[in-house]
């Protein structure tokens, strides 16, 4: 089972994770039965941290900027984009 692989590699460093996905294993299965894109749909329940991801995304496409208003102008087309 791949819970067990990742509690053997894991549980030295991190024992609570494999504890709590043991503990909360059907809301799990649930969680990952819906296809990856409802699943990051769930994750970023929260409005700002969607936002603050989609300029994180932005930004890290891109590793260099000109200037700073290079940077504003990305951060703006982001929340645009983001907002349709």
């Amino acid at each position: 089972m791949a819970m067990d692989a990742f509690a053997k590699v894991r549980d030295d460093k991190y024992p609570q994770i494999s504890k709590s996905w043991r503990a909360h294993r059907e809301n799990l299965n649930t969680l990952f039965s819906y296809p990856p894109d409802i699943r990051k749909a769930i994750y970023t329940t929260n409005a700002i941290e969607s936002l603050n991801c989609v300029i994180r995304a932005a930004i890290k496409k891109r590793k260099v900027f000109p200037t700073d208003d290079s940077v504003r102008k990305v951060i703006y087309l982001a929340i645009k984009d983001a907002s349709k």
